[in-house]
């Protein structure tokens, strides 16, 4: 397994409006994309760092801001996590084969994700 960077930060929050206004007006980071629930902003170097609602149904296991660690195939890497006895949880994730992540349980009982994404500027060749 390759893990090659922390290229995805997510978090729920009760105040998303003003986390949203923090992350765009404070830090000065463009929304990309931008829904009653989700605001995913994009770094210069094409990370993205999310914020959820509270009412946001897309990643309730949230206590906590989750990472997502870039690997260069994660069918593989997940296959060696599992082997160690890694809990994953549900399948590798997304519908296309340009962005997919799979949650996993670290020994801390906190959630973070490997994430696929051969259009990151560390996965081109």
């Amino acid at each position: 397994m390759n893990i090659k960077g922390i290229i995805w930060v997510g978090t729920q929050t009760t105040n998303f409006s003003k986390m949203k206004d923090f992350f765009q007006n404070v830090l000065g980071l463009p929304l990309v994309a931008d829904t009653p629930n989700n605001g995913t902003f994009e770094m210069p170097n094409g990370d993205k760092f999310e914020v959820f609602s509270a009412q946001s149904d897309a990643d309730m296991f949230m206590s906590h801001p989750v990472a997502g660690f870039l690997v260069d195939d994660i069918v593989s890497a997940r296959a060696e996590m599992e082997q160690m006895g890694v809990e994953f949880l549900g399948p590798i994730q997304g519908e296309t084969d340009e962005y997919k992540w799979s949650e996993f349980r670290a020994p801390d009982g906190f959630v973070y994700e490997l994430t696929y994404y051969p259009g990151h500027p560390l996965n081109r060749k």
